[in-house]
């Protein structure tokens, strides 16, 4: 099944720093720009591994962002336990399915501040046949009993900006000192561009620190 849409930063980066840091203000796509004084849905972006959980109506398989992606094997004996045959058979029966989540925590990015002792898989998306709702995706993940990432406001694009900008602790996380690698944020209502794709965008605080390293460097 597809693989998830790659989901751009909202604002382009500075080729003249090697692209370190942000070209505030030049978004990455005019829809953003048309959209940013609607409400926008942020959950926490989790820093770990993109997995998708595939269901042919027969059988489930496990796949990274890529099809050539390597999953650690901690994580692959996780999601065989989660996403059984017949956990799927019972909850989609013959339906094509595609779960979208991270799996993260210890020895997976610095997932160790999240789960500091295993791994786990938190959701963040669905698609059978279209893109779920949040609604409906919170109600398949309470009945498969997943995490599903949290949603931390829903604000205009410019106020969703700010919040990373100025750092937030993770909402999940096990130290409860860690800051939050950002957010994804997707329109309140669904929206496609002429593509045919998602309006969806992300901003994370590495972004704004290396700005600040990067104004220590040239004072």
């Amino acid at each position: 099944m597809k693989q998830y849409q790659k989901i751009q930063t909202v604002f382009f980066r500075n080729p003249e720093n090697n692209f370190k840091t942000l070209l505030e203000g030049r978004f990455t796509k005019p829809e953003f720009e048309l959209l940013k004084n609607i409400d926008w849905v942020c959950t926490e972006k989790i820093d770990g591994i993109n997995i998708r959980v595939m269901w042919d109506g027969k059988n489930v398989r496990f796949g990274g962002k890529t099809d050539n992606a390597q999953i650690p094997p901690s994580l692959i004996s996780l999601l065989q336990d989660k996403f059984t045959n017949e956990v799927m058979q019972k909850h989609f029966k013959n339906q094509e399915v595609c779960l979208y989540g991270e799996g993260y925590g210890r020895k997976i990015q610095k997932g160790s501040n999240y789960l500091p002792d295993r791994t786990d898989f938190i959701l963040f998306d669905i698609k059978i046949g279209m893109w779920l709702t949040r609604d409906s995706i919170k109600d398949i993940a309470d009945k498969l009993r997943i995490d599903i990432v949290p949603i931390i406001g829903i604000w205009k694009l410019d106020e969703a900006i700010e919040y990373v900008r100025n750092g937030f602790k993770s909402t999940i996380a096990h130290n409860k000192e860690y800051m939050a690698e950002g957010l994804v944020m997707k329109p309140k209502i669904e929206l496609f561009n002429r593509r045919g794709e998602r309006v969806i965008t992300k901003i994370k605080h590495k972004d704004f620190d290396d700005v600040k390293k990067e104004n220590i460097l040239t004072e």
